[in-house]
């Protein structure tokens, strides 16, 4: 599944690589930029990061915690 953000320009996939299955990190962030290159927030049109499962739920336990002081902020 992609996420589409700032104006559809920048797209996020995360799956688990099971190609990958005998590493560590065989988690993947894809970010892929479709704008004109002076537009760009990385200096690559795509990139891959990788990530050990640990790292991925605490990028995951992160957002979460990101979005819910932002829902209770907002509610107040």
């Amino acid at each position: 599944m992609a996420i589409h953000l700032l104006d559809h320009t920048l797209q996020i996939e995360i799956f688990y690589d099971s190609e990958d299955q005998d590493l560590e990190d065989n988690i993947c962030i894809s970010v892929t930029e479709r704008c004109p290159p002076a537009e760009r927030l990385l200096r690559a049109g795509e990139t891959y990061l990788y990530l050990t499962s640990e790292e991925a739920r605490a990028l995951g336990d992160a957002l979460l915690g990101a979005a819910n002081r932002s829902d209770t902020d907002r509610n107040n």
